[in-house]
């Protein structure tokens, strides 16, 4: 059973940065796209990163457009934990953010098909 656990949500300034850490546990990382979505009030849920590990060390990465160049998603496969740095964020960054997984995605990194989801943990950015 895949179980997913979000952790290092909080309130920053803008310009800032936050960390966020999901620890999987349950996922074939062989198989297995990881990935961070948010959703802010009255809005649809937004894919923000995406990974696939095929359970080596290089791995491959897709990013939402309005994150890119300012996040960065990253296994910990000790761990088994996804990690998303977030730097020079953004009032608009504002959201619950939550970490998912797809098993047998074969690799492919689109945002869609994610069926194990986390609590969520939030961040909240100020102007």
């Amino acid at each position: 059973q895949v179980q997913l656990v979000e952790s290092g949500g909080g309130s920053v300034q803008a310009g800032g940065s936050l960390r966020l850490s999901c620890a999987a546990t349950g996922v074939n990382w062989r198989t297995t796209c990881m990935g961070w979505f948010r959703q802010a009030p009255g809005k649809e849920r937004e894919a923000v990163a995406t990974l696939y590990t095929g359970g080596g060390q290089t791995y491959y990465t897709y990013y939402g457009d309005s994150v890119k160049g300012r996040f960065t998603i990253s296994p910990d496969n000790t761990e088994n934990t996804v990690n998303l740095q977030m730097d020079s964020l953004k009032p608009e960054d504002t959201g619950m953010y939550y970490c998912a997984a797809r098993p047998q995605c074969l690799g492919v990194l689109s945002p869609t098909g994610y069926n194990y989801w986390g609590q969520g943990t939030q961040v909240t950015v100020s102007s």
